[in-house]
């Protein structure tokens, strides 16, 4: 009975090495999975606006937060053109919509969304190329003028989208 006990003891300390060799634990702080012997470059194009209401500084402001993050969250260096990676695409929707119809036929709501279409080449790994779009919206009270939370609104959708993008790409979600 002493013996078989101790062959018990013995396996059970035996165990976690058992399972832990031929395990690989690999993680990021940021998030993304860039293999930088291959890939040291990242090229953005600038987003043009091209959605049907045009807000002015959106083109700006989403191509330069896009631009922010890499350069934040890897170690890939900004060049202008044929990056390593390369990141392109355009603006193809904002709108709003009514949301919540009371029962006097008006809104309590409106929902403001953007999209984005996107194009990412990954010249060390083609299989990872793609095309897709990304959106984001966010509901506001329709007492609202949407002039006066327009800023704050877009900040989110742009943060949003720009973590869709980066996941999309680099962080291999």
């Amino acid at each position: 009975m002493k013996g078989r006990r101790l062959r018990t003891y013995a396996y059970l300390l035996c165990l976690p090495a058992l399972c832990c060799t031929g395990c690989k634990i690999s993680y990021s702080f940021s998030g993304a999975s860039v293999d930088y012997t291959v890939t040291k470059t990242i090229s953005i194009s600038d987003f043009p606006n091209q959605a049907p209401l045009v807000y002015p500084p959106l083109s700006q402001s989403f191509t330069e937060e896009l631009k922010d993050n890499y350069i934040r969250r890897t170690k890939l260096q900004m060049i202008q053109n044929n990056g390593d990676l390369d990141i392109e695409g355009e603006i193809t929707g904002y709108d709003m919509a009514p949301m919540a119809i009371r029962e006097d036929n008006y809104s309590s709501m409106t929902k403001l969304t953007m999209s984005v279409r996107v194009r990412f080449a990954n010249r060390a790994n083609q299989d990872k190329d793609f095309e897709q779009s990304f959106s984001a919206y966010r509901e506001f009270d329709s007492n609202r003028m949407l002039q006066d939370i327009q800023d704050e609104l877009n900040g989110e959708l742009v943060k949003e989208i720009v973590d869709q993008i980066y996941n999309a790409t680099v962080a291999d979600w």
